[in-house]
């Protein structure tokens, strides 16, 4: 009897739910849409109450399709660093604080006070506090709004709440635990002495497990609700910028991963731990024991290029709702019509402030470099290039701090449909991109093939990643060479010059 798999991942625009076999092939997926609300500039909150809704109606979708298959296991991916606050009676105190949320620099700068100074912080956890970590939410809900403070029994992250939900245990894992800020990424435990220092309380951390071991079953009350058999195994999961690398074959050196969701994220396996020097990039648990990861995440990767679509993208959207192509689609043969560097115009994509390699919630995007010559396919295709040479930014820093070099590059995420998008890719790094055929699935399928570790389909994540095949490879243009390393050095200096600006806005 086929052993089946199911992974589901807590995005931020959706959730995605794959079904997938012990051969590694999807073969059923859902997608569940739900809202974000920004009630203050800078802000970004959810309902976990949506989240649920959609877990719902994407499992209900699925489970009708598993009649005569035996289901293994489950397992979670999900938006990392968000902040989820549960009372004794384990019920929501409020909205969701997201990854992307920008309210917390003064309670970060306290948190690296209160170690000590950054040299300090490293020691305690080998990470900088940044403002989308969930050190700094709990310390401004404590600050800001007591009352829920004070009612707060627990806190989890996103897929740590939807695991609950199927299982009634609460429980985080490693690699999520790691972007709290307040994570021994060394020793794989909270950094309670630093927990301590912070004056926050340690009963709000919740155990932690490895990736793959067993959190719990599906209840009878969770089985009602989603149509999943009771009883069925679920594992721990991860956070979404690590378990995707998992899902893509990222396990050992040798080849980057850059993942184009809302967020970026590049990312790059290591054998062993290492120190992060300066804390320039975020050094987290991997999802096998004794393995870690050092990646950098910007915060408006494919972002960017839904809010051109949104802001922009007027005719095209109405074309699709009218029956025609996807408006991305139709976006990216648009950008073909632009040439290569975009006749120098350059995009920031820092819409939300910018995490690695800026560590700048006050960063803003925009366009430079405009002329009156300049058409829609210019500013569509300097959108695609922006992000392209954010990723090298953070490549570069990886390949400096953790001295390596990686020979190819395996792109996953939503925006790795774009064929235009990987070869700006490829020419920009002047590297092979290859997708594989678990890219679109992202962090969903890695939490499939954790579940397959847990429940025995596979040893262990190294041989899961054996099932991943290629579907895609993109070779860089050499022609094309010159003009993107010029445009990515005037890219880089571009932040430093307008710092002066960003530091003025509200």
């Amino acid at each position: 009897m086929t052993r089946l798999i199911l992974g589901i991942d807590i995005g931020t625009s959706g959730c995605k739910t794959i079904l997938a076999d012990e051969e590694g092939n999807i073969l059923y997926s859902a997608v569940a849409e739900y809202p974000l609300y920004k009630p203050y500039p800078g802000w970004s909150e959810q309902r976990v109450e949506d989240w649920w809704e959609g877990v719902k109606e994407t499992l209900r979708e699925i489970s009708g399709k598993t009649a005569g298959m035996t289901l293994s296991g489950i397992s979670l991916s999900g938006q990392m660093h968000g902040l989820v606050a549960l009372d004794l009676e384990k019920r929501v105190v409020r909205p969701a604080i997201l990854w992307n949320d920008q309210r917390t620099k003064a309670q970060c700068d306290e948190i690296t006070e209160a170690a000590g100074g950054l040299d300090g912080l490293l020691k305690y956890t080998n990470n900088m506090m940044l403002t989308g970590y969930t050190g700094g939410k709990i310390l401004w809900l404590k600050q800001n709004e007591p009352e829920n403070y004070d009612k707060t029994a627990v806190v989890l992250n996103p897929k740590d709440y939807i695991r609950f939900k199927l299982t009634g245990v609460v429980a985080t894992e490693v690699s999520d635990a790691s972007g709290t800020g307040l994570f021994d990424v060394k020793n794989r435990g909270w950094a309670y002495e630093l927990i301590e220092k912070t004056g926050l309380r340690r009963e709000l951390f919740p155990t932690c497990l490895e990736s793959t071991d067993r959190a719990g079953t599906v209840t009878e009350a969770a089985a009602e609700e989603t149509g999943l058999p009771a009883g069925v195994p679920v594992y721990a999961g991860g956070g979404d910028a690590v378990i995707s690398t998992t899902g893509a074959g990222l396990i050992k050196p040798g080849k980057i991963g850059i993942t184009l969701g809302t967020s970026g994220v590049v990312a790059l396996g290591l054998p062993a731990y290492a120190e992060n020097r300066g804390g320039r990039l975020q050094l987290f648990c991997n999802n096998a024991p004794g393995t870690w990861m050092a990646f950098g995440c910007t915060l408006s990767a494919a972002g960017s290029y839904q809010w051109f679509r949104n802001a922009l993208g007027d005719c095209e959207r109405m074309a699709e709702r009218n029956g025609g192509e996807d408006a991305y689609v139709q976006l990216d043969r648009l950008a073909l019509k632009a040439p290569a560097g975009s006749d120098g115009l350059l995009f920031l994509p820092y819409l939300t402030g910018e995490r690695c390699p800026l560590f700048d919630p006050k960063a803003r995007g925009g366009f430079i470099g405009a002329t009156a010559d300049m058409k829609k396919a210019h500013f569509a295709r300097a959108v695609l290039e922006g992000v392209a040479y954010s990723m090298k930014h953070v490549y570069d820093l990886i390949a400096e701090c953790a001295a390596v070099e990686s020979s190819s590059v395996v792109v996953s995420g939503g925006g790795a449909k774009s064929g235009l998008w990987r070869q700006i890719l490829a020419d920009v790094f002047q590297l092979p991109v290859r997708t594989v055929h678990s890219s679109e699935a992202g962090g969903a399928y890695g939490a499939a093939m954790v579940a397959g570790v847990g429940c025995g389909i596979w040893a262990t994540p190294a041989e899961a990643m054996e099932t991943i095949r290629t579907t895609s490879e993109t070779g860089p243009n050499r022609q094309n060479a010159g003009t993107y390393r010029r445009l990515y050095g005037a890219y880089a200096k571009m932040y430093p010059a307008l710092k002066w600006y960003f530091e003025g806005t509200p």
